[in-house]
């Protein structure tokens, strides 16, 4: 999970020449078009669930956990299978049929059923049936764990717009501030009230202010352009939020004790339920391997039946000539050549290689390291728990010291202003001033939405979803 104040230092990074082209690419079809919707963030993370492809996939394993458990329930049931042939043999041979030796061209149908079931395999088909239930429960919880990811990274990026669309205001607002100061001092210069100087150190002022309007609407841009893709959206040219977010603890998550929302945390985190299941899951894989250390008993029938086609020999006449005589109708031969058989295998497992051994110790070996993941899930949730509320605790105190900064520098600024429209500061320490307040500004905006987003992160581990239902 990417925090909100990455995603800014790495936006604010791009290269202004590829910033530039990319407005060029995308911005005529964002500003011809009119903005028809503006998008909650409850309405982003619903669609992001509905249509994300990774959830997609996700859930393309639950199905398949299912289809899994339906083979293991299969293996309970008796195995049944029919044949039938026919053929043709050549030469000498002996006629299936009737067991005579005789050389010409014979064929013969044989048609059969035959049916077997394991009647005890070490409790193995139990076991295997078992762990597929819980591989279903794990798919569940690990596409409830993509739903949560999905969730916050939507809202990371729906911040990350707010964000760019307020930073983009200030400095809109900066550049109609300059603009007319600018104007004001031409009138000045030209009564001769400030030095020409100054009026350059203006013009280039704003145009300095010019160019970081582009780089703002570059990033608004890029920023919407980013959670459009995570919401897999096909036509993004109108896209845009509306800002229903304030910098409050609305459910009072920082007057929670860090011990309770940890103990709380460990009931709820999907996480940690997978870890847990992973590890039952290796338990049973233990107990299936050792089955293979015992007797495997099976029960088995099979019937079957044949038919033969060809004139049977029976001798030579009084001249020599070959005596044949047909042979019965295949109906009947069907019916008196029927026959059955039945019974019971035991094998016993004696020697194999070491193979059922080594597969034993191969999961007792899944089965350790499923017990040192679920200790590390355990401790690294306990970090990210006290880690998440110190930095909530501290984004606060950022912000709010980012806000009375920018009260001191707001009226700081007002001072200058006065003092420099009467002739009192040069343009220097004039414009010094209001880059100090523009950096406050800015300090405010990057607080407020730092502190909203680890306020999210924070009662996300609390168990308040980042909409009122995360799951579909």
């Amino acid at each position: 999970m990417v925090c909100l104040l990455c995603f800014h230092s790495k936006y604010m990074k791009i290269n202004k020449y590829n910033s530039f082209v990319f407005a060029l690419l995308f911005g005529v079809g964002l500003s011809g078009h009119a903005q028809s919707k503006q998008w909650t963030l409850e309405e982003c993370v619903r669609y992001a669930l509905d249509n994300n492809i990774t959830i997609k996939l996700s859930e393309l394993d639950v199905k398949s956990a299912a289809i899994d458990k339906k083979g293991a329930l299969g293996s309970y049931l008796p195995s049944v299978n029919g044949s039938a042939s026919h053929s043709w043999n050549i030469g000498r041979n002996v006629n299936p049929i009737t067991n005579i030796a005789s050389t010409e061209t014979t064929q013969y149908t044989q048609l059969g059923v035959s049916a077997g079931v394991d009647i005890y395999k070490g409790l193995q088909n139990q076991n295997i049936y078992r762990r597929t239930k819980l591989s279903i429960i794990a798919s569940q919880y690990q596409l409830v764990k993509m739903q949560e990811d999905i969730a916050l990274n939507v809202a990371n990026a729906f911040l990350e717009i707010l964000f760019n669309k307020e930073n983009l205001k200030v400095k809109k607002e900066q550049l109609a501030i300059d603009e007319k100061r600018f104007t004001r001092s031409e009138e000045m210069v030209n009564a001769g009230t400030i030095p020409r100087g100054d009026l350059f150190d203006l013009k280039a002022t704003v145009a300095t202010d010019k160019q970081a309007i582009i780089v703002a609407e570059n990033s608004l841009l890029i920023s919407k352009l980013s959670l459009a893709q995570l919401l897999q959206l096909k036509e993004f040219t109108d896209f845009d939020v509306i800002d229903d977010t304030n910098a409050k603890d609305e459910n009072g998550i920082l007057l929670q004790n860090p011990v309770d929302i940890y103990n709380k945390a460990k009931e709820i985190r999907t996480d940690l339920k997978i870890a847990q299941t992973n590890l039952e899951i290796a338990e049973k894989n233990v107990v299936i391997a050792r089955g293979a250390y015992q007797p495997t008993l099976k029960g088995f029938y099979s019937f079957g039946t044949s038919a033969s086609y060809s004139d049977i020999l029976t001798g030579l006449d009084a001249n020599g000539n070959p005596v044949y005589i047909s042979p019965d109708p295949a109906i009947q031969q069907f019916s008196d050549n029927k026959g059955h058989t039945f019974g019971f295998q035991l094998n016993v497992p004696i020697f194999n290689g070491f193979s059922a051994r080594n597969n034993v110790e191969r999961n007792k070996v899944s089965l350790e390291k499923s017990k040192i993941n679920l200790e590390q899930k355990s401790l690294d949730l306990q970090r990210n728990v006290y880690t998440a509320f110190t930095d909530a605790k501290g984004a606060l105190n950022t912000y709010e010291s980012s806000t009375v900064t920018l009260e001191a520098r707001q009226q700081a600024y007002n001072y200058a202003k006065e003092k420099y429209d009467v002739g009192l500061m040069n343009s220097f320490d004039f414009t010094q001033a209001q880059t100090l307040l523009t950096n406050a500004q800015s300090d405010v905006i990057r607080t407020k939405y730092d502190y909203i987003f680890k306020i999210k992160i924070l009662e996300f581990y609390f168990g308040i979803p980042i909409v009122p239902v995360i799951t579909k």
